[in-house]
């Protein structure tokens, strides 16, 4: 929801890209995140939850195992706790296109293309 300070927006970010890393195993580097705020107006939250409610859409490469999606789900579940975001104030969904709808370094399908890092994990 809009009126976040500027460090609570980059703590967010900052978790869930570390939840990334550990559960999906990406590179540290591999950062590609936007935040959109939306005006308290034109947001419902379900009730019983927090201002701190998060909805979290993550786009990402297919191949990760339930294990992996279990994991990335409790680390940012735990991880923004520290931010004040109650585990049940987050809402988690993966998007996850096959790789030949991805266009990547140039114009290449990313199923053509070496990442650099396993997807299937």
């Amino acid at each position: 929801m809009k009126g976040k300070s500027k460090e609570f927006k980059k703590a967010i970010m900052a978790e869930v890209h570390e939840a990334l890393v550990v559960a999906f195993k990406i590179p540290d580097h591999d950062r590609n995140q936007r935040m959109i705020e939306i005006e308290p107006e034109n947001f419902q939250h379900p009730v019983g939850n927090t201002e701190n409610f998060i909805t979290i859409e993550m786009t990402v490469f297919p191949g990760r195992s339930l294990h992996a999606k279990k994991t990335l789900y409790k680390e940012i579940a735990a991880r923004l706790q520290k931010s004040q975001v109650p585990p049940n104030d987050i809402l988690i969904i993966l998007h996850e296109p096959p790789l030949e709808n991805w266009g990547i370094r140039g114009g290449y399908p990313a199923s053509e293309v070496n990442i650099g890092f396993k997807i299937d994990v």
